[in-house]
């Protein structure tokens, strides 16, 4: 009975987002003052300095990252590009994965303009800005394919997708939480995609924290599990990740746009056992 309930969860979850506009959802979210470079608080640099170091560290490394529900959106690669040989992008919905593909042909197709993301991440890196244009080049070379991803399914990724022994990591942002009908359904999710990471290879989890909904595009109002710290990293330990680092911001009032109801974001830094 339990089962059929979640199948039912899932199934209207995957209905909601039949609505989905990519090009309202960016300007939404990845447009000031979420997405300002020149305040310290934007969320947007915090992100890409939480990625930056992960990336940085040197324990994450290897030759393949795949992207777990991708979204229209690329940020979350800028600084793993430079590390792995590989790059896997992936999401649920196909008008996302048009959008993602439209700026690899580089068709001029984009909702976005990605220079500032890059631009940032050079800066980052201690290359100038001017170097994004080689950023933009690396990228596109390194991802493999933008390919169709399901949370729910215990094997999440068709199999010829990737190698047998798993990716070498995974980043996943904002997706889990917003796929997922309830709590449980989250725990499975991150569960599924283990499956994908080899043994001891990294998980870089970005997600919102107590948000019960956002907008996918005018009027598209979309379900979120709203979590807390302590059931991230309840989480993770259930699904045989070490946790090594949380770190969590919390908006400002002027960040609260009226989009969702996010209130923070975390970002946690897991090796699977």
């Amino acid at each position: 009975m339990e089962e059929k309930g979640t199948e039912k969860g899932v199934a209207a979850m995957a209905a909601c987002y039949q609505r989905f506009d990519p090009a309202a959802y960016l300007q939404y979210n990845y447009t000031p003052p979420r997405a300002d470079f020149e305040r310290k608080d934007s969320i947007m640099p915090w992100k890409l300095a939480c990625l930056h170091r992960a990336f940085t560290e040197g324990d994450v490394n290897g030759e393949l990252l795949v992207d777990i529900g991708s979204g229209p959106t690329l940020y979350q690669v800028l600084s793993g590009c430079e590390v792995f040989n590989k790059v896997l992008l992936t999401d649920f919905l196909e008008v996302n994965r048009q959008e993602l593909r439209g700026w690899l042909q580089d068709e001029g197709s984009s909702s976005l303009d990605w220079t500032p993301y890059l631009q940032h991440v050079c800066k980052l890196e201690g290359r100038g800005a001017s170097a994004w244009t080689e950023k933009a080049a690396k990228l596109r070379q390194v991802i493999m394919d933008v390919v169709p991803v399901d949370v729910h399914r215990p094997q999440p990724l068709a199999l010829d997708d990737i190698p047998s022994a798993g990716a070498d990591c995974l980043v996943s942002c904002f997706c889990l939480e917003s796929a997922s009908p309830d709590l449980a359904a989250f725990n499975r999710a991150l569960g599924h995609i283990g499956r994908l990471l080899r043994p001891g290879g990294h998980l870089l989890l970005i997600g919102a924290l107590g948000e019960s909904y956002y907008f996918g595009g005018p009027g598209v109002k979309i379900p979120v599990v709203p979590l807390n710290e302590a059931q991230v990293c309840a989480g993770l330990k259930e699904n045989g990740y070490i946790l090594i680092r949380l770190e969590v911001y919390i908006l400002p009032q002027d960040m609260r746009v009226g989009v969702d109801d996010v209130s923070g974001v975390f970002f946690a830094k897991a090796r699977k056992e």
